[in-house]
Formats: structure tokens, C-alpha cells, sequence
């Protein structure tokens, strides 16, 4: 389908937003210029608007299947998956010492929404890949990671991550897959896995599969489990294939979206792999893996979302239906497709800037050691993986509402978006898991991170008051209730806290999102249309955070007075 590369929107919001320029003036990131910015933004646009878009109709309409134990890819996937790899985009953050062109997050992200907009299905394969690649750069033995990243980084061989279990769900402790040693440094993964987003495909030479297993001396629970690499094909030191491991892809999962995306139920008998990270120490390596996940798929949601949007509105701008008034006659001029269309643009911003202000912190982190900014990228990543894919939900379903009946209709594609978008609040941690995270772990501190971050959203409102006094006020004013709630929120227990969680967590999106389009604001300087979204989001959207944060208030009691017989009648 159509789509055109968001490039100006990215190059504002690195320039007057996010603070990008903090990561292009250390020394890790010196070579991210504006040059070099402006030249990647364009490349990758050009890619996703040419190569990528036009295969997304075609991952939808002819899924990936499942012929005799291989894999058969849709349509056009393999050339445009020989595209990506050979921009080099697997490895734009990767380390150049494997080849990667070690860029920034940011920048990454930003490259990274661009293609999930074209083609998410198809997307999902390199980002897997650079997931992986984190996970090893960090983690993996020496040996290890001159054998794979390579390969990885180039595309010959993709990646992916086997959490799940038909038993263990989120509740990862509770898988069952063993690992023995074989007694020449590698060990006999067994068990079944299943989720596994492209764990095949007719279009790599190899497929390196992390797995989570337990050692036969392992504790019970995550404090037990290790991680290993099992690759499809076992190589040779040199990287040169030999025999095929014992892993086998056993069927293909019936998805409600992401035809082209094949999720696969993968068995392991005996499969050779090798032990990455301490042993009984894999949950900590797959959390490099499933943070970078994460942040990806909160973006996946900022794609969908941007997608979604420019396939309502140019639908909105030619079809005609009714008296408007300014009499143009197209449906955009009426009220409350207007009203839809300003609050899908506003909320892709919101969600945008969160998502490359938590890339900007990753970036900053890795750059300085600074322990500030890794607790600001912590706080970010269950807010912009929430408030990404929650984005994409809403945006995609109002996209629908736009086209009205026609919207049902599937050869639109308006639906597609939808279908696609709604698994990215359940995976890579629901979001409800999430919010919980935010509110337990990332609390920790006494919530020192979340209070600074109100702070420096205050600060700013407070700076602007005079010029924007409507709609600084309001930020200030709701940044003080978001303030105020997490004292509240600190002193519950934690089951009240998790009551509460979902509505914090988007409260807290809420109060980001306005605070960058008041940053975007001033950017302008003057009375543009970045002000009139920024009064979009701040005058109509942002009074939600305060019945979001009376849920937090209340705590869990009034839940469980509802008994299960009382659910049930």
C-alpha cells in the first residue's frame, strides 16, 4: 500500500524535541551528524517507500506457509529482505567491529518505524536479528561472537528468541526445556517452544535460534534457567555450514494479523547449542534481547499507527459524501472526521517522541555510563512499549471508522492495519505486564526517576507560562497530579499498585506526550500548526490522566469484591 517516509517529521523532532544532539556530541556517536542523519533518513525512506510498501498487501493476502518442514515466505519477501540486508540495515546500531555501521538507537528507531509502516510483517525479521545481536555483543563468549554477529550483521543468517512454552507463558519460570552437556562445550537442548516469530524462512542460510533452557543442577523458577544458541545449521568455526541441527519447525500458527510474519511451534530433540552468558544466568541475557524487543515493538505500534493514519486521510481527502461546512465536499471537512483525523496525527506524535526520547536515553546511557540516564531509558521502555502499541491499536480502529463502511470492506486494507497492530500489546510482555513493571521495579529508586522526569516537564511548562499560558498551565498542572499520585502510588502495597498500574502508566504517557507537543510548540515560535495539535493534545486529550489517575487512587479492593461466582453469574 502507499506510504510515504515521515523524513521532516523524524529530522524535527531529533532537532527541536528529543535532544539528539546530546548523542551526536558524544564521543561513542561523533559520527552521527546531520549530514550523516539527513543522508540514513533519506536512504531508508526511499527503501521503505519503494522496495517494502508494496509488499504488505502481499504478506496479508498470501501468509507464509508450511510445505513439507520448510517454510515458504510470501510473495517478494526474499528480494525485499536481500534489500534491507543490503543497505546494511540489519546492523545500523550493531558494533563496527562485526561490521555493523554502529549508529545510534534513535537513529535506529527511527529507521526502524519507517519499515514496519512499509511492511511489519516483514520488518519483524531484522528486528529479531538485532535483538540478537545486542544480546551477544553483550553477553556471548568471544568465540561466540566472531562467529555469529558477522553473519547476522550481513543477513546471511537471521535470528530469533524462544521464550514460550505451551505451560509457560509470561510465567517464564516455568518452562520445561532441558539442556545436558554433551561434554565437548556444547549441550543437548530438548523441549518444545512456541510464538516463535520467524523462526524459518526460505531466504537466509541459516536460522540462530536463542533458546532459554534449564541445566539439570538449575534452580527452580527464572533464578535457574540458562540461554543458549541453537542454530538451525550447526557451522564450523570458520562460519562454514555443516549438518542440519535436530530442530525441527512443527506447524504454523493461524493468526488473526501478520500473514506474512510466520509464528511457528519449534521442537528441539537433542538439538546442538551453546551455552551464551553463566550459567543459570540466561534470563539476564534474554532481558538485553526482550528490553531492545521492547522498544522495537512500541515503535511497531508508532508504525502501524503512521501507516494507518495516511491511509485514513487520503481516503478522508477524496471521498465525498454530504454538505460540509466550508463546502469542499470531502469528508475531512466535516467535524467529526476532523476531530478523528487531528487526534490520530496528534497521538502518532506523542507516541513518536516517547518512543525516540526512550531510544535518546538508551543512546545517552551507552555513551556516558551514566547511571541517570540508564534509569530514564528504564522508566521510558514499559511507557513507550505501552503507549506505542496502544497508539497503534486505537489509531488503526479510528482509520477504519474513517473510511466508515468501506473500512469493513478487507480490499481497502484500512483493516489489515488493525489486524496486524492488536498482537503488539500482547507480546514481548502484555502490556498489562508492563505497567506492572513500571510501577514495581521501576519504583525501586523511591521513584527518583519518575520524579525527576516531573520535574524537568514542570520546569519547562513553568518557563513558557507566559507565552503559552492555556496550554503550558495545563502541562504544569497535570505533571503536578502525576507528581502527586506517584507519592500515593509509593506508599500502597504492591497489589493496589498493580490494581492501578495500567491507568499510571498511561496517565504518565499522557503527560509525556503533551509535554513534547508543548516542546514542539516552541519550537515553532509561532501560532503554526504544531501549536494547533499541540492544543489538540493538550486541550482535548490530555484531560483523560485525571479519571486515569482517580484508578490509581483507589487500589484493589473494589476489584476483589467481586468474587469469582459474582464474574461467573
Amino acid at each position: 500500500m502507499p506510504y510515504r517516509a515521515p523524513i521532516a517529521e523524524f529530522q524535527f523532532l531529533f532537532d527541536h524535541v528529543v535532544g539528539f544532539a546530546q548523542v551526536a556530541g558524544t564521543e561513542g556517536f561523533a559520527e552521527a551528524t546531520p549530514d550523516t542523519v539527513e543522508a540514513i533518513l533519506t536512504e531508508a525512506g526511499k527503501l521503505c517507500e519503494t522496495v517494502l510498501a508494496p509488499l504488505q498487501r502481499q504478506g496479508d493476502l498470501h501468509p507464509a506457509r508450511l510445505e513439507s518442514g520448510v517454510v515458504r515466505t510470501s510473495p517478494g519477501f526474499a528480494e525485499g529482505y536481500r534489500a534491507i540486508v543490503e543497505g546494511g540495515w540489519v546492523g545500523i546500531a550493531a558494533s563496527p567491529e562485526f561490521g555493523g555501521m554502529g549508529l545510534p538507537m534513535a537513529l535506529t528507531t527511527a529507521v526502524n518505524e519507517m519499515m514496519g509502516s512499509a511492511c511489519l510483517s516483514l520488518q519483524l525479521n531484522p528486528l529479531m536479528t538485532q535483538g540478537q545481536i545486542e544480546a551477544l555483543e553483550h553477553h556471548a563468549s568471544d568465540a561466540i561472537k566472531a562467529l555469529y554477529i558477522p553473519k547476522l550483521i550481513s543477513g546471511e543468517w537471521c535470528g530469533t528468541m524462544n521464550l514460550t512454552e505451551p505451560q509457560a507463558g509470561s510465567d517464564v519460570g516455568a518452562l520445561r526445556t532441558k539442556a545436558e552437556a554433551n561434554g565437548d562445550g556444547s549441550y543437548a537442548i530438548t523441549g518444545q517452544k512456541i510464538y516463535i516469530s520467524w523462526a524459518d524462512n526460505d531466504f537466509t542460510e541459516n536460522v540462530c535460534h536463542l533458546v532459554l533452557a534449564r541445566l539439570p543442577d538449575g534452580a527452580a523458577g527464572t533464578k535457574g534457567i540458562s540461554l543458549f544458541m541453537v542454530p538451525k545449521v550447526i557451522p564450523d568455526a570458520n562460519g562454514n555450514l555443516g549438518e542440519r541441527n535436530s530442530l525441527q519447525v512443527v506447524s504454523l500458527e493461524h493468526k488473526m494479523g501478520l500473514h506474512g510474519s510466520p509464528t511457528a511451534v519449534m521442537q528441539y530433540d537433542g538439538a546442538k547449542g551453546w551455552l551464551i552468558g553463566e550459567p543459570h544466568k540466561g534470563m539476564a541475557a534474554m532481558f538485553t534481547m526482550m528490553n531492545n524487543a521492547r522498544l522495537g515493538v512500541g515503535v511497531q505500534g508508532i508504525s502501524v499507527a503512521e501507516a494507518a493514519y495516511q491511509h485514513a486521510l487520503a481516503y478522508a481527502m477524496e471521498r465525498k459524501q454530504g454538505k460540509t461546512p466550508n463546502d469542499v465536499g470531502v469528508i475531512s471537512d466535516h467535524a467529526d472526521v476532523r476531530r478523528m483525523l487531528a487526534t490520530m496525527k496528534a497521538e502518532v506524535f506523542s507516541a513518536r517522541a516517547i518512543a525516540l526520547s526512550c531510544a535518546v536515553a538508551i543512546d545517552m546511557a551507552s555513551a556516558t555510563g551514566s547511571a541517570d540516564w540508564a534509569a530514564r531509558a528504564a522508566l521510558l521502555t514499559p511507557i513507550n512499549k505501552s503507549f506505542g502499541t496502544e497508539t497503534g491499536i486505537a489509531v488503526a480502529d479510528m482509520g477504519i471508522q474513517v473510511h466508515g463502511g468501506m473500512g469493513f470492506i478487507e480490499e481497502t486494507g484500512a483493516a489489515q492495519y488493525l489486524r496486524d497492530v492488536r498482537v503488539t500489546a500482547i507480546y514481548e510482555g502484555t502490556n498489562g505486564i508492563q505497567a506492572m513493571d513500571l510501577v514495581g521495579r521501576k519504583m525501586l529508586d523511591g521513584g527518583e526517576a519518575a520524579f525527576r522526569l516531573i520535574e524537568e516537564i514542570q520546569a519547562n511548562a513553568h518557563g513558557v507560562r507566559a507565552q503559552y499560558p492555556n496550554i503550558a498551565t495545563a502541562v504544569w498542572d497535570a505533571a503536578e497530579s502525576l507528581r502527586e499520585a506517584t507519592e500515593g502510588l509509593l506508599a500502597q502495597d504492591m497489589n493496589d499498585r498493580f490494581a492501578g498500574a495500567v491507568a499510571y502508566q498511561r496517565a504518565f504517557a499522557r503527560v509525556l506526550g503533551s509535554h513534547y507537543h508543548l516542546c514542539a510548540a516552541m519550537a515553532e515560535g509561532v501560532d503554526g500548526p504544531r501549536t494547533a495539535l499541540a492544543r489538540v493534545a493538550i486541550k482535548r486529550l490530555l484531560p483523560e490522566y485525571a479519571a486515569l489517575l482517580a484508578q490509581v487512587r483507589i487500589g484493589a479492593a473494589g476489584l476483589y469484591a467481586l468474587s469469582d461466582a459474582d464474574l461467573s453469574a
